[in-house]
């Protein structure tokens, strides 16, 4: 008995303390200015409509007659106001999990390469603040600012108050998003409340699991000791 009543008063310090992360941080959700939350305080609206004759345009059967490898998917795109053939060679359940995409002009047929230069370009036409580019890297998964992404990613960060980051997928010059330290502060507390302190950015985890499984032990140590208590007198009627 001894050993039940030593697990179970270790056993609710751990839970009552993760409990108070839940109610700290749930409150804090509901107070928080979830405008600056999202991380878009710079995040400039960008026009990608395409006013293009369709006629001038290389046919997408001549495009997909020159790929070499298979094509699952052809949509036509638009970056900086130039159109391009996005090409699908690999495709997953969700754009977050790891696709193989390409880049084809539109007019000319020619690959398209996101380089430095391009990133930039594309950055700048995203962001609205008066921040210059400070530094410009490409990251493998995984990414700090956006856990679930599991592409290689180019980060373009502006020197402003905010310290902004500007994601954009490697492969297909799709914008990831904004981040600035209003989102990192956020993201840590949605770290505590779920339980990610393993940084995996959800909570399908072994943590939640393990927690799981100490509020199971939690609830059996004292209904145990509760009926130890029952047997020996200690809960009366009167």
């Amino acid at each position: 008995m001894k050993l039940i009543k030593f697990l179970h008063k270790w056993l609710s310090l751990l839970v009552a303390l993760q409990v108070l992360i839940w109610l700290g941080s749930g409150l804090f959700f509901n107070l928080m200015d979830h405008n600056k939350a999202r991380g878009n305080t710079y995040r400039a609206q960008v026009d990608n409509n395409i006013a293009i004759l369709p006629a001038s345009l290389l046919a997408p059967k001549t495009v997909l007659q020159q790929q070499d490898k298979p094509v699952n998917s052809l949509k036509l795109i638009s970056l900086l106001s130039q159109p391009y053939y996005l090409l699908n060679h690999k495709e997953s359940l969700y754009p977050h999990f790891y696709n193989q995409h390409s880049l084809i002009n539109a007019f000319t047929g020619e690959v398209k390469i996101i380089d430095n230069v391009f990133v930039q370009a594309l950055a700048k036409a995203t962001y609205s603040g008066n921040g210059e580019i400070k530094s410009v890297e490409k990251l493998m998964p995984p990414i700090a600012d956006f856990l679930k992404e599991k592409n290689q990613l180019w980060q373009v960060n502006f020197a402003d108050e905010l310290n902004t980051s500007v994601y954009f997928d490697v492969g297909s010059g799709r914008l990831i998003g904004h981040c600035n330290d209003d989102k990192r502060f956020v993201d840590f507390f949605f770290m505590l409340h779920f339980m990610d302190y393993g940084s995996l950015g959800g909570f399908n985890h072994w943590q939640t699991i393990f927690f799981a499984l100490i509020t199971l032990l939690f609830s059996m140590t004292g209904f145990i000791w509760t009926m130890e208590l029952l047997k020996n007198g200690r809960y009366k009627i009167r």
